[in-house]
């Protein structure tokens, strides 16, 4: 059962620490009644967890079951269990036990964020939709502070710093994390797969559309972004009306320019010729040196 551990500890489960009824409420509702969460920003994709999950669900069942509320149409929205309701269907189910619960919809954003956002393996993209829902959500609800949002000098707490006592990011994270939504698909893929860093993804993110989708079509066909690039682009006074040439030109502009200064080196074998066996390598520098200096003082007297 979901509440008993080990030497009769009782740790709360998510539908605990959501507030809904205990197992009893349960009811068996068919897959094709519920639908996803709008915007539900946590993927759903079908890689090695998921294949684990369905295993386990063909061999022992919906243990834990999942949170919905009804719809107005007589059906269901998910709140909590998009992944079971996933691997319910893959493996041939065709009913899910379910908890139905009212609730409004900011509420309902909360409680489904809650229910996500401590997953271990949460992507970039998933935390920056996550919080800006959130977020919202936390300010249309606000209303009258409580006390638990209260600081200990009796003020209160702001939306993003109550959110941030709650997920255990800092408020300027989280509001860097929501910058992310301002990226276009294809950029936010690149955060997700590390091919970019968040640093330069946040400064990405307060550029034009357009401008993204050319600077996305640089990292692809280059391979690399720079900060030092993108610091250009953002510092740049107008590219309101920038063609994809000026964007590039900037890009590459922004790069350390390479050194030019002229290489020279001498093998051990040409050196041979003119020096005695036993002459060390400091010895032969130290002549070379010497007859360098020569050669400049006789130059300067030209």
């Amino acid at each position: 059962m979901a509440g008993r551990v080990a030497g009769k500890i009782k740790l709360q489960t998510v539908d605990e620490l959501l507030g809904v009824p205990e197992i009893a409420g349960t009811q068996e509702i068919e897959l094709g009644r519920i639908h996803a969460f709008p915007n539900h920003p946590f993927k759903v994709l079908d890689d090695e967890r998921m294949d684990t999950l369905v295993e386990s669900i063909r061999e022992n069942g919906i243990l834990n079951q999942v949170i919905v509320r009804p719809d107005k149409n007589g059906d269901y929205e998910m709140i909590s269990g998009h992944r079971r309701l996933h691997a319910a269907g893959i493996v041939g189910l065709s009913k899910i036990p379910a908890i139905v619960k009212e609730m409004s919809d900011d509420e309902a954003i909360i409680k489904m964020v809650d229910a996500n956002i401590q997953r271990e393996e949460i992507l970039p993209s998933e935390k920056a939709f996550a919080y800006k829902m959130k977020l919202e959500a936390m300010k249309r609800t606000a209303g009258r502070p409580t006390k638990e949002n209260a600081c200990h000098n009796g003020t209160h707490l702001r939306s993003d710093q109550e959110l941030a006592l709650q997920v255990g990011d800092s408020a300027r994270s989280i509001q860097r994390y929501i910058r992310l939504t301002e990226l276009i698909p294809e950029l936010l893929e690149c955060i997700d797969n590390k091919k970019l860093g968040l640093v330069i993804a946040v400064d990405l993110s307060y550029l034009d559309v357009q401008v993204q989708k050319w600077v996305y079509e640089y990292f692809k066909e280059n391979g690399f972004l720079k900060q030092v690039q993108v610091e250009a682009l953002k510092n740049h006074s107008n590219l309101s009306n920038a063609s994809q040439h000026m964007i590039i030109t900037i890009l590459n502009e922004a790069l350390p320019k390479k050194s030019t200064a002229a290489k020279v080196s001498l093998s051990e074998k040409k050196l041979d010729k003119y020096f005695p066996p036993h002459y060390s390598a400091k010895d032969r520098e130290n002549v070379i040196i010497q007859l360098l200096e020569q050669w400049s003082t006789q130059q300067a007297q030209e």
